[in-house]
């Protein structure tokens, strides 16, 4: 049952993704749901598969939560009279290790705004960051290390 209310609910996503509200769209939108459903059946219904989704979803709410301080701190800088900035770069050590975890972490610091990766290190154990204000760098390593990278190493290990 649990299933097919997922099969039904990406179906309706598909349908809204696409713009076209369409029989035959909500059809075709069944079907691929049915087709991905079909491909993650193992891990389908599962404890370790609702334990992965939690995690996940704690990453996604953790990154809006980061957005929106973010977005508040730069545009309180932004207008405030006296526009004092202290942008630099500092190297953060890694503790993810794959490739994908390496991307999204960068792309998480890049989406949150006052902050840009740079550049990964040769060896994959040091990620540059670019922040708009950079005068505290030990701190912004530990909001990422306690944050982001704790949150992607729970989800995806």
């Amino acid at each position: 049952m649990t299933t097919y209310v997922f099969n039904v609910i990406f179906a309706v996503i598909w349908v809204a993704i696409t713009g076209s509200a369409t029989l035959l769209n909500l059809v075709f939108g069944f079907f691929l749901a049915s087709l991905a459903l079909w491909i993650v059946r193992g891990e389908m219904g599962g404890p370790g598969y609702w334990r992965r989704v939690n995690r996940i979803i704690s990453l996604v709410l953790l990154f809006l939560k980061e957005l929106a301080r973010s977005a508040f701190r730069v545009a309180v800088l932004v207008l405030s009279p006296r526009l004092v900035v202290k942008p630099g770069i500092f190297a953060f050590p890694l503790t993810v290790e794959r490739d994908f975890e390496i991307t999204l972490l960068a792309n998480l610091i890049t989406l949150t705004p006052g902050t840009l990766s740079v550049d990964v290190s040769e060896d994959c154990k040091t990620l540059y960051v670019h922040a708009l204000d950079c005068s505290d760098p030990e701190a912004a390593r530990r909001d990422i290390a306690e944050g982001f990278e704790r949150k992607i190493l729970e989800a995806f290990r």
